[in-house]
């Protein structure tokens, strides 16, 4: 092969392996505004994380995170969302452009010191992941943004009803993937939208 054809060669492999790459949809809540299509962004928030400190939007600029929903004394679906998360939060150990957020659905009882006890339970010791608590009204109604169902049900062992989802946002507060956090397969299938979303951070030219 002609020693002239190699760059020629080389930038076309790099196209084609970013042209792989998939360009996730955009699937926050919308509404028309004048015939276009307007996408919500998650509303601002506040909540305290398990080190007392503030927890808003600004927390996440430039970055991506994982949303879900939980309480520390869940005795069903919790423990194995937890454990995919953490699998998640380990395998993106050398990645700061991604973050987690677990909002308790529980803040009577998850106190920040409960929440903190349970976070070093599960070996988290740095800022990418945030378990949150703060006024109930405020929790129960932004988990509907993240189509997150959770509802109080005095008829269950637990008291809660709620879905275990993960969401993924990107950096401007959209969703752009979620996946069941109980199911490994979903869990393991949604690290490509992870992959996917981190390809478009370093190439915005790619962004909806």
């Amino acid at each position: 092969m002609p020693l002239r054809l190699l760059p020629f060669l080389l930038v076309v492999f790099v196209t084609l392996s970013c042209e792989q790459k998939d360009t996730l949809p955009i699937l926050s809540k919308a509404e028309n505004a004048d015939g276009q299509t307007v996408y919500k962004a998650i509303p601002d928030f506040t909540f305290i994380n398990q080190d007392s400190q503030l927890v808003t939007p600004a927390t996440f600029e430039g970055k991506a995170y994982i949303a879900d929903f939980f309480f520390t004394s869940c005795p069903t679906i919790c423990p194995i969302m937890s454990q995919n998360m953490l699998g998640l939060y380990e395998a993106y150990a050398d990645e700061p452009r991604l973050a987690f957020l677990s909002h308790t659905i529980d803040p009577a009882r998850d106190t920040v010191a409960m929440l903190k006890h349970y976070a070093t339970n599960l070996g988290v010791e740095d800022q990418r992941w945030h378990f949150v608590t703060g006024p109930k009204d405020s929790l129960y109604a932004i988990a509907d943004d993240y189509f997150n169902v959770v509802v109080e049900d005095p008829t269950l062992p637990d008291g809660f009803d709620h879905s275990g989802r993960f969401v993924l946002i990107d950096p401007r507060g959209y969703i752009r993937s979620y996946c069941n956090g109980t199911q490994p397969n979903e869990v393991e299938a949604f690290k490509k939208d992870i992959e996917n979303l981190l390809h478009e951070m370093e190439n915005p030219d790619t962004a909806h």
